[in-house]
């Protein structure tokens, strides 16, 4: 069709036109960043070839992080392995309610057992989801949700442990009651932070389960609790969700979520607030340094102080009596008291300490005010935290029944109180949150702001 040298030109300047047009902005670049010609990136494999960018990296090197995070993404497969999960955890919860409320009835071993044998068979199926869903998991997801995934397998473990101690307990016990209530209270907290794990991998993953949608947010709602001027800033969120069966249409779930950070990093001013004191013929206090860190489901207070006893002489003689360094250690867990009101009960783990200091830390006051006022800062934080009436939007009040009660570490530094339940609520009340989670609503109707205030009282729950 062509011919001739001015035909090989034209074909040549043709080629080189297309080339051009297809990608005029890079070729631009090249010239333009000051790093040669045209024809030395040509020559170089630096022009056309490498992608047209002016700092002369490969296009490989723009699609890394790209290709990165494409690896770590949630396959449909197992998106659909995950809703499983969360599902079969969610009716092992259930079958264990069950439990717990037949071990709450006197005389009543062979409904007993019945729940028992459907709460093993849920749990089994639960824990073998779980087992599939991380084994489908691939070796870049693995490596890259190596802390999640460390968390959930060691959740997993716990669980197993405490569900063999639960089957031990009614194998040791003919007449099932109290041991048996207590060691199922134990399996809910080790259930709960099995369900917590899991819900974090899935959200690591960007997996929604099917659950999830079905959840009003609660948006985050700040307050703060002073102590001897020390303000410390409350944060607390949480979700509204579809109800038990058996609770019918008017009972919905809820978790609130409470953050603690900051009186995790201010406990040691909170408590010298408290304790320190300088007594001229007494005792005088000082806190020298105080650590919380959870030891889920629990929490775990070190304090370290200085004690001295002074006594007085007539008007001028003062001399010092006694004086020492002392370590308490104290583990502070949540509970629901006899009337359903939220408490914390606080238990010495240790105490270093000699002579005197040790001896009033072990069985004197001192021993007791510490542990009591440690108590005191962290209940009447978690408390202002999760008031019903300050974070339950004004659609979503209603009788509060606690399930759920634990601390939990969400990262360095990042101390949160869990608390969950149900909610009763009235029929005009349980239509509109029904409606707003249909419609996927992300606050429950008629939400008020909220503002700080002093910390008012928390209405009992039912016990659980």
């Amino acid at each position: 069709m062509f011919g001739g040298e001015n035909d090989h030109f034209r074909v040549g300047t043709f080629v080189l036109t297309a080339v051009l047009l297809a990608c005029p902005c890079d070729m631009l670049a090249q010239h333009g960043a000051g790093g040669g010609h045209v024809g030395g990136g040509l020559a170089g494999g630096g022009g056309l070839s490498g992608g047209g960018k002016a700092t002369g990296l490969d296009v490989k090197d723009d699609l890394k992080d790209f290709h990165a995070a494409l690896a770590l993404q949630a396959t449909s497969q197992q998106i659909v392995d995950y809703n499983l999960m969360v599902k079969s955890t969610e009716v092992a919860r259930t079958e264990l309610q069950s439990l717990l409320a037949a071990a709450a009835k006197e005389n009543n071993s062979s409904e007993l057992a019945t729940c028992d044998k459907s709460f093993g068979q849920a749990l089994e199926v639960a824990r073998n989801r779980n087992k599939k869903f991380l084994q489908g998991l691939s070796d870049r997801q693995k490596s890259g949700f190596k802390e999640p995934v460390r968390l959930l397998t060691k959740a997993d473990s716990e669980l197993a442990q405490q569900a063999k101690a639960l089957d031990d307990k009614f194998e040791e016990t003919k007449a099932p009651g109290p041991q048996i209530a207590d060691s199922a209270k134990s399996l809910e907290i080790k259930l709960t932070s099995f369900q917590t794990q899991q819900i974090g991998l899935g959200r690591e993953m960007s997996i929604t389960s099917e659950s999830e949608n079905a959840a009003i947010r609660i948006a985050p709602v700040k307050n703060s609790v002073n102590f001897e001027n020390q303000p410390i800033a409350v944060t607390t969120s949480g979700t509204i969700s579809k109800g038990t069966k058996e609770g019918g249409d008017n009972t919905f779930k809820f978790e609130l979520i409470t953050d603690l950070s900051d009186l995790q990093q201010n406990i040691t001013e909170v408590l010298r607030g408290q304790l320190d004191k300088s007594d001229p013929c007494g005792e005088r206090i000082a806190i020298q340094t105080a650590v919380l860190t959870p030891s889920e489901p629990a929490i775990l207070a070190v304090v370290n102080l200085h004690y001295e006893r002074w006594a007085c002489f007539g008007r001028s003689t003062v001399n010092e009596m006694a004086e020492g360094n002392g370590t308490i250690e104290v583990k502070l867990t949540l509970a629901v008291g006899r009337d359903g009101s939220l408490q914390l009960d606080p238990k010495v783990d240790r105490i270093a300490a000699a002579g005197l200091t040790g001896e009033l830390l072990r069985s004197g006051s001192l021993g007791e005010t510490v542990r009591d006022k440690i108590a005191e800062s962290i209940l009447s934080t978690v408390l202002r935290g999760s008031d019903y009436k300050a974070v339950l939007p004004a659609g979503a009040q209603g009788k509060v029944t606690l399930r759920r009660l634990l601390f939990e570490g969400s990262g360095p530094g990042r101390l949160n109180a869990v608390l969950g339940g149900e909610i009763q609520l009235s029929a005009e009340s349980a239509a509109a949150l029904n409606s707003a989670l249909k419609s996927g609503a992300s606050r429950a109707p008629d939400t008020q702001a909220q503002s700080s205030a002093q910390p008012s009282s928390i209405p009992p729950s039912s016990p659980h």
